[in-house]
């Protein structure tokens, strides 16, 4: 559930970038139409302007020629007013005919603060009177009490800034209300995602803005659990048809193998029918183990086979297994070297000491059985780094690159010769593959030094 808190900072995220955005663009939009105005040239400085470009001469007052075109383009037009006799002494040529000659000094100070028959005026100060400025009636709008509260004007920027915060925390709120309901639709909906790689059956309820996702959702899970529930019973009529044969054919077996044995020791038979029922003795034998390498690799595949954990020395262990091929009896064709340094003689590990035993020595058979010619087989055990390599080596006839990319990526590769009899790899590698798998080791399997063929086991150690 650690992405519910991400999406909801992800929805927070965006929507504070969003109303900082919004904010700062509603800035800039001011700030150039504020600069646009400025640059404008306004009112009060125009008629500034005009007060100033107002000359007194002996014909009269003369306004000059560039400030004449400006009022002229703007539509304004301007009077002069004495200071004496209220009179207007001078004005331009566009003033309107509405527009009074004669002022009172209640006019004047009307004008000043609003408006002369409907037209913005405004005024400034000249030497001896008062120049007014009138404009169109659309182009201005006049504030006719101009006046601001000190202690206002003080906070301003304090009361700016909490219209501000106060925006954003509505927008806040306004967006938490309206996606309420949003987010209690995600919660059981990615619940219910993660509830799918664990095979449990995922019910989400079907309503909210989401509720298509949901019923997807309990589709899937419905899917998923069927097709589950169908492999299980596959794999358990597989598993149990595989053991039911391995039993069935025990029997039958043991009585083959018992009258191949009789008949290869009967002194009266023909040395070549004796021989022939030593065939039949051996073949049945390898049978014998094929049905328990079949029935053992079906037992690990479906994790029926009982693990049994302890701690040993594994040196000891795989020294054990290279003892006992010794006093079996090895064919002259073959050998075995153990090559483990001499002063290795303790590396601890955990795990099934009877599985990793059968490991290695279907590794030694694996040798035997596709180096008809013979070979020398090498068992070497290493310890470093908290890690434990056995290699089992041969120096016999090896496999192509070909054969080997395939014994290595392949779940189950059945490599055999032209002699069909004669089977080289088999379930022998998948039963080593499964034992380092439930072991949770690594099996590396090589060209050998001498050409031949090497795999390697390797587990973690028991820190003593």
């Amino acid at each position: 559930m650690k992405r519910i808190p991400k999406l909801i900072k992800r929805f927070i995220g965006i929507l504070l970038l969003s109303s900082f955005l919004i904010l700062i663009f509603n800035l800039f939009v001011l700030f150039i139409i504020s600069f646009h105005a400025a640059t404008g040239g306004g009112p009060w400085s125009i008629v500034e302007e005009t007060a100033q470009s107002l000359e007194k001469t002996e014909k009269g007052y003369v306004l000059s020629d560039s400030i004449a075109e400006q009022l002229t383009e703007k539509e304004a037009w301007a009077i002069l007013i004495d200071n004496k006799t209220h009179n207007v002494v001078w004005y331009s040529d566009n003033l309107p005919s509405e527009i009074p000659k004669e002022y009172s000094i209640s006019d004047i100070a009307t004008l000043s603060r609003t408006y002369l028959k409907g037209y913005p005026t405004f005024t400034h100060e000249y030497e001896d009177g008062v120049v007014v400025l009138g404009f169109p009636k659309t182009s201005y709008w006049k504030l006719v009490n101009n006046s601001w509260d000190y202690d206002f004007i003080a906070n301003l920027p304090k009361t700016l800034l909490i219209v501000i915060v106060g925006n954003v925390l509505l927008i806040f709120l306004i967006y938490i209300i309206a996606n309420t309901k949003l987010l209690k639709s995600v919660t059981p909906i990615i619940r219910g995602i993660e509830a799918l790689p664990t095979e449990k059956e995922v019910s989400v309820i079907e309503r909210g803005p989401l509720s298509e996702i949901s019923t997807y959702i309990n589709q899937t899970s419905a899917v998923l659990k069927s097709k589950n529930d169908e492999l299980k019973k596959k794999e358990t009529a597989r598993a149990n048809w595989i053991a039911g044969v391995s039993h069935d054919i025990r029997t039958p077996l043991s009585m083959v193998m018992g009258y191949a044995a009789q008949l290869e020791n009967d002194k009266s038979l023909p040395e070549e029918a004796r021989e022939k029922a030593s065939i039949v003795l051996s073949q049945s034998l390898r049978m014998k183990n094929l049905v328990n390498d079949l029935n053992l690799a079906s037992k690990l595949e479906y994790n029926m086979q009982p693990i049994n954990i302890t701690t040993f020395n594994i040196v000891l262990a795989i020294r054990q297994v290279v003892v006992d091929f010794i006093n079996a009896g090895f064919e002259d064709k073959y050998s075995i070297v153990w090559e483990t340094a001499e002063d290795l003689t303790s590396c601890i590990i955990s795990g099934d000491r009877a599985l990793i035993n059968r490991a290695i020595t279907n590794l030694i058979q694996n040798s035997q059985r596709h180096n008809p010619e013979g070979c020398t087989i090498y068992v070497n055990v290493q310890c470093a780094n908290h890690l434990c390599e056995i290699t089992v080596e041969d120096d016999g006839v090896g496999v192509s690159d070909e054969q080997l990319e395939k014994l290595n990526n392949a779940p189950h590769y059945m490599l055999c010769d032209t002699n069909t009899t004669e089977q080289r790899h088999g379930l022998g590698l998948l039963i080593v593959k499964q034992v380092v798998a439930s072991h949770h080791g690594q099996l590396s399997l090589t060209h050998g030094q001498g050409g031949g063929f090497s795999a390697t086991l390797t587990f973690n150690c028991v820190m003593e």
